[in-house]
């Protein structure tokens, strides 16, 4: 049963701030572009980054004894300690200043921007919406932010309520298909070292959050919008990305990325192999 959710408490969190740093490493490099299907190569201090690197930068570390059932660091801390078991990244928008290189010593700033409360199908959902800035010694490079949504557990195992499938998108003009394997969702777990157990624990993932099969990261399917972006202008990371998950993407099949353009860049989505959107953004320069 899950304990009762006090949103006054909860906003408390609001204003909160947490700073962190890190290095962005040539091994970094190679396993993230390896990652999201792009060249690998020999990266070199100077060259660019993936565009979003920083989401594998300076992760929180918590020692065993501090993670939830889910592999989630215990509730707590910087962010609000809401008591609804599952967490997923819901959506949120990027401004994308200055590349990230090889060599660069990222700074990230964040800070709790807001905490709502809202019902849906599946029950009582809270938002907690996070504010980022990464700095480098050239100034800014990447405005962020980043909208977690906690949710209840469903009754016995079970997806009890599945979320409605979204109207399906007109066809794409650009198009690429790929592949979900464990190997793919392993290695970013690794690279972002997330232990949410949905993403590698499939007893865990079935039996008790009640998917189907493994899920697949929502960072991934935005990093992999991205990289698709920038490669459709040129290899120029659009000014500003918003992104929204729609569906869960499982791992097993094949999934393709999409996307449309539009006066001022490209709609783009994810979807599986059904054709159905998981994952929607939008792409702006």
């Amino acid at each position: 049963m899950t304990e009762q959710l006090d949103l006054d408490h909860l906003r408390q969190w609001i204003g909160r701030t947490e700073e962190a740093s890190d290095i962005v490493t040539a091994q970094l490099v190679k396993g993230l572009r390896a990652t999201l299907f792009l060249d690998i190569g020999e990266p070199a201090t100077g060259d660019a980054a993936p565009f979003t690197v920083h989401w594998c930068l300076a992760q929180p570390v918590f020692p065993a004894s501090m993670l939830g059932p889910d592999g989630h660091p215990t509730r707590g801390g910087f962010l609000p300690p809401v008591p609804l078991p599952r967490r997923m990244w819901a959506g949120g928008e990027i401004e994308f200043i200055e590349p990230l290189r090889v060599g660069d010593d990222a700074r990230r700033t964040s800070r709790i921007a807001d905490v709502t409360v809202k019902t849906g199908s599946t029950g009582t959902l809270c938002f907690v919406s996070v504010n980022h800035e990464i700095n480098t010694a050239r100034g800014v490079a990447i405005r962020e932010r980043q909208d977690i949504v906690y949710r209840e557990m469903p009754a016995g195992g079970q997806n009890a309520a599945p979320m409605k499938a979204p109207a399906p998108p007109p066809p794409g003009k650009h198009r690429e298909s790929r592949v979900s394997d464990p190997v793919l969702l392993f290695r970013y777990s690794a690279l972002t070292f997330n232990g949410h157990r949905i993403h590698y624990d499939r007893d865990y993932a079935t039996r008790v959050e009640g998917y189907p099969g493994l899920v697949f990261h929502g960072p991934m399917q935005a990093a992999l919008l991205i990289e698709f972006a920038a490669k459709l202008h040129g290899g120029t990371a659009p000014r500003t990305f918003r992104y929204r998950g729609v569906q869960p993407l499982f791992e097993g099949s094949a999934f393709s990325v999409n996307a449309n353009d539009t006066a001022h860049g490209l709609e783009m989505w994810m979807a599986n192999a059904d054709g159905t959107p998981t994952m929607k953004g939008t792409a702006t320069w």
